[in-house]
């Protein structure tokens, strides 16, 4: 995993105090804290020139929803990882956000430590949740699986995956953390990112959600 300084984080909120909050605990654990912003426009603006790793986003933000700043910021740059922070656990809010293409989703309700650690596991690609909400994705991605999108007919076979990529894939599919399986698997963790990478590229998705969409379509997630 990397260090926080090599992590560069941007922080998003209409309450400046707590904004300003937030990026000062995550400057002080070590995070580059490269910029903040106040509302949906000027989020997508100051993302796009400064490029963060991680982006920690309220939902209700002012001139433009946090789910559609999330959303086409991935768009653009799916390498991006959101970590949404937010004072609603509702589960429609908490279903959306990851929809729209956030990696984690965190109550404001959550401390100080546990921020800082969700912070450096989203900037790694594991998923975070609140306890109690990780469930309820699972559940989501499984729902869907049920009721795939229809395929082109003239689409193109899938690429062939290698073993140990549909091991990867398998294992993401379970709801396992890239820490997990790279323990499971005796590999590193930056070796489980690149299979997840690969995999991603292989088969043309942006993010986990469609990735874990996917393997469970195929059953992986009862192999």
């Amino acid at each position: 995993m990397s260090e926080p300084s090599e992590i560069k984080v941007m922080v998003v909120d209409d309450h400046p105090m707590w904004r300003d909050a937030v990026a000062r605990d995550l400057a002080a654990a070590g995070f580059d804290v490269v910029a903040t912003a106040g509302d949906g426009p000027e989020a997508v603006r100051r993302a796009r020139a400064v490029t963060p790793h991680v982006l920690v986003l309220d939902l209700n933000l002012p001139g433009m929803p946090g789910v559609q700043v999330c959303k086409e910021l991935v768009g653009a740059n799916p390498a991006l990882r959101v970590l949404v922070l937010s004072a609603s656990g509702e589960h429609a809010d908490v279903l959306e956000a990851v929809k729209s293409g956030a990696t984690g989703y965190l109550l404001k309700s959550a401390g100080a430590q546990e921020l800082i650690d969700a912070v450096s596991r989203t900037a790694a690609g594991d998923p975070v949740f609140t306890p109690g909400l990780a469930g309820l994705v699972l559940g989501e991605y499984r729902r869907l699986a049920t009721d795939p999108a229809p395929a082109a007919s003239d689409e193109p076979k899938a690429p062939q995956l290698t073993d140990r990529e549909t091991e990867v894939l398998r294992l993401v599919a379970k709801g396992l953390s890239y820490k997990q399986i790279a323990e499971r698997l005796v590999i590193s963790h930056r070796t489980v990112q690149n299979h997840v990478q690969n995999t991603l590229g292989k088969l043309q998705l942006h993010n986990r959600v469609e990735l874990v969409r996917y393997a469970i379509e195929r059953g992986l997630d009862d192999a």
